[in-house]
């Protein structure tokens, strides 16, 4: 297809997002999750997580400044848990900025208005400068929100941060687990251990005394190992997300420490289609939103 027409259907599809998001959420819905959206009485966590980011999440604050991976850095620090924090190495408010012969050799840079606008380089030496400027400009460009109708980022001022390399120490993989803590009215319930992210992503399940919970449609192949530090990443995350309904809070684990990664809102944008149907309608019931209309 031509790019001419390419783009002009992408912005066609944002322009549908910014006048009609809650007639979007249901269209983009119903093509990946093959359903419809109940937006009135919603019963299922991906249709509680779409009616939080339409009503909820872009009209609170702490939401916007949490869902920043800038800004959530300072959340933390002054709630007491800025140890947990990867060292920052730089922050910048455009390509032009960046001094890349005074970064390291290992390092991992993105933007923070987004997913998935991350380079994580393990050699310096191998990096395609040129290519990763091209990245870095096209992110900073795009507006994150229309992609899965998540009006929230669109509120987040556009900044590069870089941050310190974490080595991966299973080897199995350029990037580290990833530990998602699932938390509901400010108590975790259930973790999600994600492995080989860049190769082909596995995705298992576990309550917080680390027993599986067949949720996902992946089955459980081998057993995990509990990490040493389970029980500090709860104890972090019931304190920090003790302000909102929902919030996934994501880690990395270091030489048995836990270094805090990112805050999510909107898991998928509410269009996660790695759950049975019976784990989405098990989460469902986790959240209450009672509570916050």
């Amino acid at each position: 297809m031509d790019n001419k027409i390419i783009n002009l259907k992408k912005k066609i599809r944002g322009l549908c997002i910014k006048v009609a998001p809650k007639l979007m959420s249901k269209r983009l819905y119903k093509q990946r999750l093959n359903k419809k959206l109940n937006l009135k009485n919603p019963q299922t966590f991906n249709e509680k997580i779409q009616w939080l980011k339409l009503y909820y999440c872009p009209n609170n604050p702490l939401v916007i400044q949490c869902a920043d991976k800038y800004l959530a850095r300072e959340y933390i620090k002054e709630r007491g848990y800025g140890q947990y924090l990867n060292k920052l190495i730089g922050v910048w408010d455009s390509v032009d900025e960046i001094d890349w012969d005074r970064l390291p050799e290992k390092f991992a840079i993105k933007c923070n208005h987004g997913c998935g606008y991350n380079i994580i380089c393990d050699d310096k030496s191998k990096l395609d400068i040129s290519e990763a400027e091209h990245k870095l400009r096209n992110w900073m460009a795009s507006d994150y929100s229309l992609v899965n109708v998540e009006p929230h980022y669109r509120k987040i001022p556009r900044k590069i941060i870089c941050e310190e390399y974490i080595e991966n120490e299973s080897g199995n993989s350029t990037l580290p687990a990833d530990y998602k803590i699932h938390c509901f009215h400010g108590e975790p319930k259930v973790i999600g251990y994600y492995i080989e992210r860049d190769i082909k992503m596995k995705r298992f399940f576990y309550d917080t005394n680390w027993n599986v919970m067949e949720i996902g449609k992946e089955k459980h192949e081998d057993i995990i190992e509990k990490p040493v530090c389970l029980g500090e990443m709860l104890e972090i995350s019931r304190a920090l997300s003790r302000d909102f309904p929902y919030v996934r809070m994501d880690y990395y684990v270091s030489n048995n420490r836990p270094i805090f990664g990112e805050f999510t809102f909107t898991p998928a944008g509410g269009r996660a289609g790695f759950f049975t149907e019976e784990g989405d309608m098990l989460l469902g019931k986790m959240l209450n939103l009672e509570l916050v209309k």
